[in-house]
């Protein structure tokens, strides 16, 4: 394999996956490079909380699309020679299968393992790639593309905001979302853009779902300054446990007479142990009251409650009902005050404001929920492969065959020829028959795949599409090939630890 060297007494300037620095001699340069992505637990849980969004829509999620790199079927990939590998092969045997061989089988299943990495481009929109879950000491690696790490386009830095879904469809996370924490790539790659290097392995942060957690009391304000998951509860009190709650005026403890008003009882707020009742009112009602502490006007903000669907079609109430896109059922309450003579009431009631605490929930390390794919390096070319992805946008001619919900696969042989574009940086790609379109960037490349098992050992990731019949439309995906340059970034990236997020 090819390695790129500094030209003497050059200068290269760099930015992004430059950890490892320039120190020293070009030949002294690691073949890995690092930086990190979400550099701590805080970090980390404002990246799942973005894509997961508050009260567990998961809006964002569903708003990314596939990353858009090639436009156009131009890739003039040229096939010639061979490829030689630079050491004896080498394998990391999938989780769990470090002691077992690998059964044969015929028929294919796609792997739990695969999903897709979500990201924020540098120019601000949200995209995605395919990726794999791999083997590693802790059990909290993904492989991918390089491209869907790091922006080798615009020699810019990480990608902002990512996490990896497994088996992810329509918008739902059904294992959690794993935020990444560091991403290693190939010195190469980071530094010169070298497409020959375009792959990364990412340690990612235990897993996180939505929920969980325990309920806090918190105070009115608390409650309406947090942007998480929260709730409220209304229970009835006891008349001493009212009288404690006197002196609040904002509604958290009221007195309420289910029977019909009396004018004889309603008194102003100044008399002599006068109790402050609400009455719910329709929202054109309380939107014409007035504000102030007299009998009539607004009492408080409208409560918005959280209902099943039984109580909300139950309801008969002068509230004001709603179901949002995602089926959560809500009721908004608007009251007036009422001021009436001391025991007049017979009802009295408390509204408890809480805040989910641990609106997210650690969901266990990604290994130990999917598995995790093997790793191989140093393969002979012309081996049996099969590529599971997420191609989503339409072929150069407009024929949109794929929509990037469900994950498809390509199987074949690899091309024994290596692919050379002088446009993407490209010399030595290996190459695979396969109508797949992007989206599908970062698809792992398994071999020796086991249906049973849904295992196999990852020993590429698609890197370009390109068009060899020239008929616009996209027939062949390239990898990079993996040797034991590869297997150094990878050991590397294997070896650190990441762990939990949630507290």
């Amino acid at each position: 394999m090819k390695r790129i060297l500094l030209p003497a007494g050059g200068v290269v300037l760099a930015s992004g996956l430059l950890a490892a620095g320039l120190a020293g001699t070009a030949n002294a340069a690691p073949d890995w490079a690092s930086d990190t992505m979400a550099k701590d637990a805080p970090s980390a849980q404002e990246v799942a909380n973005f894509w997961l969004a508050k009260n567990g829509e998961s809006n964002n999620l569903a708003k990314a699309t596939a990353y858009n790199v090639e436009t156009k079927a131009t890739t003039q990939l040229k096939a010639g020679g061979g490829y030689t590998a630079d050491g004896k092969p080498g394998l990391a045997a999938p989780i769990g299968e470090e002691k077992k061989t690998a059964a044969k089988v015929k028929n294919i299943n796609l792997p739990k393992t695969i999903g897709k990495v979500f990201f924020e481009a540098p120019d601000g929109s949200l995209k995605w790639c395919s990726a794999t879950s791999v083997q590693s000491k802790y059990h909290n690696l993904v492989a991918t593309a390089g491209h869907c790490v790091y922006d080798d386009k615009a020699n810019g830095s990480v990608m902002g905001k990512w996490v990896f879904v497994p088996a992810y469809y329509q918008g739902k996370a059904p294992y959690g979302v794993y935020v990444g924490k560091t991403a290693f790539t190939h010195y190469d790659y980071s530094v010169f853009n070298d497409r020959d290097r375009d792959y990364a392995f990412v340690t990612v942060y235990n897993g996180v779902q939505i929920g969980g957690g325990t309920a806090k009391e918190v105070s009115k304000a608390e409650y309406e300054k947090y942007n998480g998951a929260k709730n409220t509860k209304v229970e009835e009190i006891t008349y001493d446990q009212f009288k404690a709650c006197l002196t609040n005026l904002t509604g958290d403890c009221w007195a309420d007479d289910k029977t019909a008003d009396n004018p004889a009882d309603k008194v102003g707020p100044d008399y002599p142990g006068a109790v402050l009742e609400r009455k719910e009112v329709s929202k054109g009602e309380y939107e014409r009251a007035g504000i102030g502490r007299g009998n009539g006007n607004k009492l408080g903000d409208p409560v918005v409650e959280n209902v099943t669907r039984t109580e909300f079609f139950k309801y008969q109430g002068p509230g004001e009902k709603a179901k949002d896109s995602n089926g959560n059922y809500t009721i908004t309450h608007y009251f007036v005050q009422k001021w009436v003579k001391p025991a007049t009431s017979k009802k009295y009631y408390k509204t408890t404001y809480f805040i989910i605490d641990g609106f997210i929930k650690d969901a266990g390390k990604l290994g130990d929920n999917v598995g995790g794919q093997g790793v191989a390096w140093n393969q002979k070319t012309g081996q049996a492969v099969w590529v599971f992805g997420y191609p989503a946008l339409p072929h150069p001619d407009g024929n949109k065959a794929y929509t990037g919900v469900t994950p498809k696969w390509c199987y074949g042989k690899t091309s024994g020829k290596v692919y050379v574009s002088a446009a993407e940086k490209v010399e030595e790609h290996i190459g695979l028959k396969c109508a797949m379109t992007e989206g599908a960037d970062g698809a792992p490349w398994l071999i020796k795949y086991s249906n049973a098992k849904r295992l196999g050992y990852v020993n590429g990731v698609t890197s370009l599409f390109g068009d060899q019949d020239k008929n616009g439309r996209f027939d062949l995906s390239t990898s990079p090939y993996f040797d034991g340059e590869t297997a150094t970034v990878y050991n590397q990236a294997a070896a650190v630890w990441s762990g939990s997020i949630v507290k």
